[in-house]
């Protein structure tokens, strides 16, 4: 059989300097696992829009769709805040969720041990938090239409439409309640249902499929404000929260920094499964691209090397591998490497980009 494809794309900021640790992996996988891929890099953002002029050239589109997974590392900077928005960096990123139709976006929010006294919530409400974010990625506010800015009498308006039809919302409460049923069995949906019509039709169908595909799920409804507050208060109350593209977005990143830094944070955003059965893919840390530390060394690559761990599981149906990257990450925090975003009040010296990426695969070697 071919080896497995995955296509790099570092992209701006600290996006290459992360991604330097996940090839570390990379090889360690090839030369002590015999897991061996066949990895390309391309460019993507803004670095893509300085060598072609556009943030995602139409070749390194069909290269994406293409591979088995796509591995990306963060987009954007300051360089790039007046150029047009139809090329910012992020439009690049948004091209390649739309075109691949990666519509299922799974962000976990895991609070390590090690870390339990960093979040600023109390210990007892935080440690051994284990929850799933998924989010509709394809749909929504941000791409429905009419949108724009446009001139309404002697005034400018800004309109974006959210827009969701019944087989959107279907397809994501799929992924959801199969994710459930391999964790927790639980599933809440979350939504703006008392203020917005697009609320009303996602708890519909949400509950219609649950009645007629997963009624050995539990299911539990509640609007995305409310999740927000119960979040921070006791987040450990949930499993799978599903919900759309804004509230997503807001709600993963809230869950993202309950566990101290989003450079602990990876996620998978996933669509239909291709010909060899392995579903469209693309892994990303949540983090973005950090310009304010770029080149220093300073930045976590852990959230980077993640995505990659939750690559060889949803992509490459290697759990067991997958596992053992994770635990490596845990013993090196346990055994207190920190790189500068996770230094506690206790102090110490940070390690750098590299030297956490060193430390994961020592952690790596003591495993086997």
């Amino acid at each position: 059989m071919a080896n497995p494809s995955l296509l790099i794309l570092a992209g701006d900021g600290i996006g290459p300097e992360v991604m330097a640790e996940v090839k570390k992996i990379i090889a360690w996988m090839g030369d002590k696992r015999g897991v061996t891929f066949d990895v390309s890099e391309d460019l993507v953002g803004g670095c893509a829009y300085d060598a072609h002029g556009t943030p995602l050239h139409d070749d390194t589109m069909a290269k994406a769709q293409a591979v088995d997974a796509v591995l990306l590392g963060a987009v954007g900077g300051p360089k790039y805040d007046t150029l047009d928005f139809s090329v910012k960096p992020e439009r690049g990123l948004l091209r390649l969720r739309k075109e691949m139709d990666l519509y299922s976006n799974l962000r976990p929010a895991q609070c390590f041990d090690a870390l339990a006294d960093f979040s600023s919530l109390k210990q007892d409400v935080i440690a051994g938090l284990d929850i799933m974010i998924v989010r509709e990625l394809t749909s929504g506010v941000y791409f429905g239409e009419p949108r724009g800015i446009f001139t309404e009498g002697n005034e400018r308006v800004g309109i974006n439409t959210q827009r969701y039809t019944e087989s959107e919302i279907a397809r994501v409460a799929r992924s959801a309640f199969e994710l459930a049923r391999k964790r927790g069995n639980k599933v809440c949906s979350m939504e703006k249902a008392n203020v917005m019509e697009s609320g009303i039709l996602w708890r519909q169908v949400v509950q219609e499929i649950h009645d007629k595909e997963y009624a050995d799920v539990e299911l539990s409804h509640m609007y995305a404000d409310a999740g927000a507050m119960q979040l921070t208060r006791w987040p450990k109350q949930f499993d799978v929260i599903v919900t759309d593209n804004l509230f997503g977005d807001l709600l993963s990143d809230l869950a993202a920094m309950l566990t101290g830094s989003l450079g602990m944070l990876p996620s998978a955003s996933l669509g239909a499964p291709m010909a060899n059965g392995r579903p469209k893919a693309l892994y990303e840390p949540v983090h973005g691209s950090a310009p304010d530390i770029a080149g220093q060394g300073k930045a976590n690559p852990i959230a980077c090397i993640l995505s990659f761990a939750m690559a060889l599981r949803y992509s490459f149906d290697m759990g067991d591998e997958a596992t053992r990257v994770e635990s490596a990450v845990e013993k090196v925090l346990a055994d207190g490497v920190r790189t500068a975003d996770l230094m506690g009040p206790a102090g110490g010296t940070p390690v750098s980009t590299s030297q956490m990426g060193d430390a994961i695969v020592a952690a790596l070697d003591a495993s086997l």
